[in-house]
């Protein structure tokens, strides 16, 4: 159980584990259904930075929040919504297109002008409320809640790819993650039901975009929800 823990920890983060929690065959449920608690950790060390900030211009503690946030994922998911921007444009509706598109590791002007208004929202987002706020860890759990979500619903179209090993995951565990996942958030009273509803809204877009374009998702796609899914509920909190 715990090496699933720190797989989750090691993959989805650049929070050092033991390299031993990668060596050899282990359960991928136990990683996956791991991924909210992750988003949650992430959260977390948001929160206290977000605290030690509470003194500082608004401008600056977000920027500093960002870099921090960016920081703390090594800009996996950043990559994954660069790529997938790319490609939806670039793939012109064709899905051989889009997914070779994909696999391109260049990013053109579409993805990197995705990255850019991403981080450009977060940022506003961030600098617009008082720090720390609920929306640091509200943000990142259901980003990564969605990326479960997302495993247990779609089919995943590319054999091979980093996300192949987690299908299959027990949706058992899963779906008790999830559960536990909409608890936590709605101890945030009115502003975690809203950032549930936003993040159900911004899934239900997602998984109908990739089910018509490409039949199923990939990594990159999983990537670009939990970019998108983090920047709606920040800026829906903000609002």
């Amino acid at each position: 159980m715990m090496r699933g823990l720190f797989a989750a920890i090691g993959f989805l983060t650049r929070i050092p584990v033991p390299a031993r929690v990668f060596a050899g065959a282990s359960s991928p449920s136990a990683q996956l259904a791991w991924y909210p608690a992750v988003g949650l950790l992430i959260g977390g060390l948001l929160w206290c930075l977000g605290w030690l900030l509470s003194g500082a211009e608004p401008m600056l503690a977000g920027g500093l929040l960002l870099v921090a946030w960016v920081a703390l994922t090594g800009a996996l998911h950043l990559d994954g919504l660069a790529d997938s921007a790319d490609a939806w444009v670039g793939g012109l509706g064709d899905r051989e297109r889009t997914l070779s598109i994909m696999k391109d590791p260049r990013s053109g002007p579409i993805g990197v002008t995705a990255i850019v208004l991403v981080l450009l929202l977060k940022f506003v987002a961030l600098a617009s409320v008082p720090q720390p706020s609920a929306m640091l860890w509200l943000a990142p759990l259901l980003g990564r809640a969605l990326l479960t979500t997302a495993f247990m619903t779609t089919p995943y179209v590319r054999s091979g790819g980093l996300g192949s090993a987690l299908v299959g995951e027990s949706r058992i565990a899963c779906g008790m993650a999830l559960l536990l996942t909409a608890i936590v958030a709605l101890f945030a009273g009115w502003h975690g039901l809203r950032a549930i509803v936003v993040a159900a809204l911004v899934f239900a877009c997602w998984r109908w975009s990739c089910m018509r374009r490409l039949s199923g998702m990939t990594g990159d796609t999983c990537g670009a929800l939990t970019e998108l899914t983090e920047a709606a509920v920040l800026v829906a909190l903000a609002l």
